[in-house]
């Protein structure tokens, strides 16, 4: 009985010891305000900045380019005058148009460059016209055919946007070409373009609901940015409590203490995967917050069981504690900051790859030994949590094997930290 109270206040006092370490070293960390910066203000305003900013940004620069006033240069044969229904549409598409004749070949293909086109680019730049339309009227039995081609010039932002102006405006043409030839043989649209098709809505015949199709695409991002961030935000704090340490001479009086190492090891692990899996977390809710704000738009929100929840942040944890005691063991042996981050740095790649590759992996039938794979195994996890899949088979296989997976990599850690070079090569 004396012998088992003994124990049991031993390994309380150990883990009293561990919190200790964790909670000096979280301190320590966080007092840089660049470290709340990366940490807590990066993650969480990252997609919303993406998501949010972005778009709006862009719209207000499409909205400037909508309003600029934009000539089209129309070239015709012959003298011909362009169809009045082409000019209305032009005209509809906000803006003007000047008509010239042009003499083409008819072995001379349209979109062919010339000396007509040549002078295009300084026209644009002065503003006298900002693309050119070429016409040319063909024989067929239709009620009128016509052959064209625009001429613009890609590098300038105003002759793109007149470019699209024009074929929309030419598109808009051809539908009204379409629908006189048609009327002519008193044919409808329908009769004549859709003699096959889908009775009703075909969006509400998939049983699936909209929030669960969001879940599907968001369990498509998730695991890719779970693993990004992970491996990235617990770089830094790793090199901090290791090279960082040997670097500024802290580690050695530190490794001279009654404190076990294995101790030690497991202090700083529990500081950098609380670290990671905070800075994971921020980052989904932003992600969460600017599918929030979209949502009132074209996006949807993801339909999620609080058991699927549970088992993402699972899935997140073990992915943090493996990935945290792999770059802990990689970064204890670097003599410096400069080479433990260049040593880190590529690891990135090591996690990616797998993130990446599982995202295509069919789930349906999918067989069990994917789910015992490194990094695929909790990235699948996340997915089939996420979509709302919850095989006891696979969870098990997931979650056991990712904890195999980290308690193998603790191993590693701790004979990195055991070695007597830590205080030899610092002295």
């Amino acid at each position: 009985m004396k012998g088992g109270g003994k124990k049991i206040w031993f390994h309380s006092t150990r883990f009293s010891i561990i919190s200790t370490i964790a909670s000096k070293e979280l301190i320590d960390f966080v007092r840089d305000w660049r470290t709340l910066l990366a940490v807590i203000l990066v993650p969480l305003l990252l997609f919303p900045l993406i998501f949010i900013a972005l778009p709006l940004f862009l719209q207000g620069e499409a909205d400037e380019l909508q309003q600029a006033e934009l000539t089209v240069q129309i070239q015709t044969q012959n003298g011909q005058q362009p169809p009045e229904a082409l000019l209305n549409e032009i005209t509809d598409s906000d803006m003007s148009f000047v008509i010239i004749n042009l003499e083409i070949p008819d072995a001379v293909n349209l979109s062919t460059p010339s000396a007509a086109t040549d002078n295009l680019r300084d026209a644009a730049e002065s503003g006298e016209y900002h693309c050119i339309l070429r016409l040319r009227e063909t024989n067929s039995n239709a009620s009128e055919s016509w052959d064209y081609a625009i001429i613009s010039d890609s590098t300038q932002e105003l002759s793109k946007e007149a470019k699209q102006r024009t074929l929309h405006a030419v598109l808009a043409w051809e539908q009204i070409v379409i629908n006189n030839t048609l009327e002519e043989s008193n044919l409808t649209r329908q009769e004549a373009l859709d003699p096959i098709h889908w009775d009703g809505d075909q969006t509400i015949s998939d049983i699936a609901s909209a929030g669960e199709r969001a879940a599907f695409g968001f369990s498509m991002i998730v695991p890719l940015v779970v693993a990004l961030w992970t491996a990235t935000s617990a770089i830094q704090p790793s090199i901090d409590m290791t090279a960082g340490e040997r670097e500024r001479g802290t580690l050695e009086a530190l490794l001279t203490t009654p404190v076990l190492r294995v101790d030690l090891l497991f202090g700083k692990w529990m500081a950098v995967a609380i670290i990671a899996m905070i800075s994971v977390l921020l980052q989904i809710t932003g992600l969460l917050l600017a599918i929030e704000f979209l949502a009132s738009g074209f996006l949807t929100m993801p339909e999620v069981s609080i058991v699927g929840w549970l088992l993402f942040i699972a899935s997140v944890l073990l992915f943090a504690i493996f990935t945290v005691a792999i770059e802990l063991a990689v970064a204890i042996r670097a003599k410096s900051v400069k080479e433990a981050g260049s040593t880190l740095a590529p690891m990135i790649l090591l996690f990616l790859g797998p993130t990446l590759f599982s995202q295509f992996v069919n789930l349906e039938g999918i067989e069990l030994w994917w789910f015992i794979m490194p990094i695929f195994n909790v990235c699948l996890g996340m997915r089939e949590a996420l979509i709302g899949v919850h095989d006891p088979v696979h969870i098990a296989a997931w979650a056991l094997s990712s904890l195999l997976y980290a308690l193998a990599a603790v191993i590693w850690a701790s004979r990195q930290f055991n070695r007597e070079d830590l205080v030899e090569s610092i002295s």
